[in-house]
């Protein structure tokens, strides 16, 4: 048998713990993660998130690895279960998931825009809208040309609040 990737639960603001501790014994994991903002009082913060709050992927082989020992790890919660059975999921899901992000754990940008293309806001109080992409910044934030109220209006957004247009 080979490797089969399953199904970890950590414990609540437990997973780079549950990381370290998983490493250290031999086992590789796959924590997907999202980068969000929040806005506190005037500013903003950035923060990455698991894309599966409390949840995280392990992989391992079952006839020779001694993954019993995977429920006693600190920052772990418990093996996911269906019936009391320990079921893997499928590896292309896994590795689908995976072509997405970088080594890291990021999510890669879904297509590299360029100036003149067309997109559609996902986020904020402008979701929906189509607009014009008309530059980019390094820290992955796009100026936007909308056309609102017959004017054309510049706005700052997050790449990950856009989608190309079809």
């Amino acid at each position: 048998m080979s490797k089969e990737w399953f199904i970890l639960q950590f414990k609540s603001n437990s997973h780079q713990r549950a990381i370290k501790n998983l490493t250290q014994q031999g086992f590789e994991t796959f924590l997907p993660l999202l980068d969000t903002t929040s806005r506190k009082s005037s500013h903003f913060i950035s923060t990455s998130q698991p894309l599966f709050p409390g949840y995280m992927f392990i992989t391992f082989d079952r006839a020779v690895s001694k993954w019993h020992k995977i429920n006693n790890t600190y920052g772990v919660s418990r093996l996911v279960t269906f019936n009391a059975n320990l079921n893997p999921i499928p590896s292309i899901f896994i590795e689908n998931l995976m072509m997405r992000y970088d080594l890291s754990g990021k999510l890669l940008p879904v297509k590299k825009l360029k100036k003149g293309d067309q997109v559609k806001l996902l986020k904020g109080p402008f979701a929906n809208f189509i607009a014009t992409v008309e530059t980019y910044e390094t820290d992955q934030r796009i100026w936007v040309l909308m056309d609102l109220m017959g004017r054309k209006t510049k706005i700052q957004t997050p790449l990950d609040a856009l989608q190309p247009s079809d």
